[in-house]
This record gives structure tokens, C-alpha cells and sequence, in this order.
């Protein structure tokens, strides 16, 4: 197992387990900082293993995160209204 996908299993660990504790802010500090992180994780995973694996890892990543990829997908078809945004 590459460096990368060690990483990547790190972060899902961590994702889950930030999951599991309670929060007031219903967890959006931790998902802006899971973001951060995450992206340069899927990059250097699509570099090193290929990008099927890539897309794999993204598509885990977008499970976790789920809330906030459906705000994006929901403001992104908001910007294609007249009058959106």
C-alpha cells in the first residue's frame, strides 16, 4: 500500500471518528478542516495510484462529507436560475 492510500485511510479514520463525538456546530469547523486536508490527499492519491483509484478515494471522501457536497451541488444549480445567487 502507497504512502498516499495510507494517508487516505488515516483521513477516513479521522473523519469517522470526529463523527462519533458530539458537536454544537453540528461538525462544520471539522468538515472545512476534513476539506483541507482531503483534497491534496485525493490529488496525491490520483498521482501515485492512477486516477480510478482516485475517483474512488473522492467519491469515499464525498460519502463522509456528505452535507456539505450537497450544499455545493445545491448552490451550484442555484447559480444556473435567473436572479439565483
Amino acid at each position: 500500500m502507497t504512502a498516499s492510500l495510507i494517508a487516505a485511510c488515516v483521513w477516513a479514520l479521522t473523519a469517522n471518528l470526529i463523527a462519533m463525538f458530539p458537536s454544537r456546530r453540528q461538525h462544520w469547523p471539522a468538515a472545512w478542516g476534513l476539506i483541507a486536508v482531503g483534497i491534496p490527499i485525493v490529488g496525491w492519491v490520483t498521482w501515485q495510484s492512477g486516477p480510478l483509484i482516485g475517483l474512488v478515494v473522492l467519491a469515499a471522501g464525498m460519502s463522509v462529507l456528505r452535507w456539505p457536497v450537497r450544499y455545493l451541488v445545491r448552490w451550484v444549480r442555484d447559480l444556473g436560475r435567473p436572479g439565483g445567487a
